[in-house]
């Protein structure tokens, strides 16, 4: 059995525009197949208008059977509206910016430059890993790809497994 086996997950989207079924996100299925994909449990994504966030997500992650995995997606930029950092950044009790350095540089790898102007968190909250990514689904893409290989051992590290391979 893999680490990811049985191991909980969610993802939260912050969008007014999906909220409010102006919009498909497209972000939170990409996320919720992946995690899937790695054998994680996982529902469909939860959509939370922007304006809600500074609420709803402190109310989600104080939960006290958080899962192992939470993932949010939008909300990281600079604009009036996007309180997903602001929101998950006191609540964090360690946090691991290299995660959110390596999205950001690939994203630039990628030839996107505004990947630097995506303000993400990652860390731990209990027992739980939380990272925030940007709302684009290149964003997601990139987020995916620099969690992929670190996942399992994420997860073994956030259990008390206390080998560093």
């Amino acid at each position: 059995m893999t680490e990811t086996q049985h191991t909980r997950a969610l993802v939260i989207v912050a969008s007014t525009r999906a909220a409010s079924g102006d919009y498909t996100d497209r972000t939170g299925p990409v996320l919720v197949d992946w995690l899937r994909s790695r054998g994680l449990e996982v529902d469909d994504a939860t959509v939370i208008a922007d304006a809600d966030i500074p609420t709803a997500l402190p109310e989600l992650l104080d939960d006290p059977v958080l899962p192992r995995i939470v993932l949010t997606t939008g909300g990281t930029g600079i604009s009036p509206t996007d309180r997903t950092v602001a929101t998950v950044k006191p609540l964090l009790e360690h946090e691991l910016p290299g995660l959110v350095a390596a999205v950001q540089h690939r994203g630039v790898d990628n030839g996107v430059s505004t990947a630097l102007l995506s303000g993400g968190v990652a860390g731990v909250v209990g027992r739980s890993f939380v990272m925030t990514l940007p709302g684009s689904s290149g964003g997601v893409k990139d987020g995916i790809a620099v969690l992929d290989p670190v996942l399992d051992h994420l997860i073994a590290q956030l259990e008390g497994a206390g080998d560093h391979e």
